[in-house]
């Protein structure tokens, strides 16, 4: 009973984790979007180009953690 859980805070956690880099990302490709429009300068900065890479390197590694908890579960190692 205490490993089952012990599963479920780990993939709340995942959930959580997944949900905040999500967003994160959204937010950066937005920022990215309004900055290369002709209304806000035409060119995005270093510094908003290299928060969306590192956004998406972020969600990258979640969807990793997400498919090895697919396949834990799929193959039977967990419940």
């Amino acid at each position: 009973m205490d490993k089952r859980r012990e599963w479920r805070e780990q993939e709340q956690k995942l959930v959580e984790r997944w949900n905040a880099a999500t967003q994160r990302y959204r937010e950066a490709q937005a920022e990215v979007t309004r900055q290369s429009q002709p209304l806000g300068g035409g060119a995005p900065t270093d510094e908003c180009v290299r928060t969306e890479e590192a956004a998406r390197i972020e969600l990258e590694a979640m969807r990793r953690q997400v498919a090895r908890m697919k396949v834990e579960f799929s193959t039977g190692k967990r419940y």
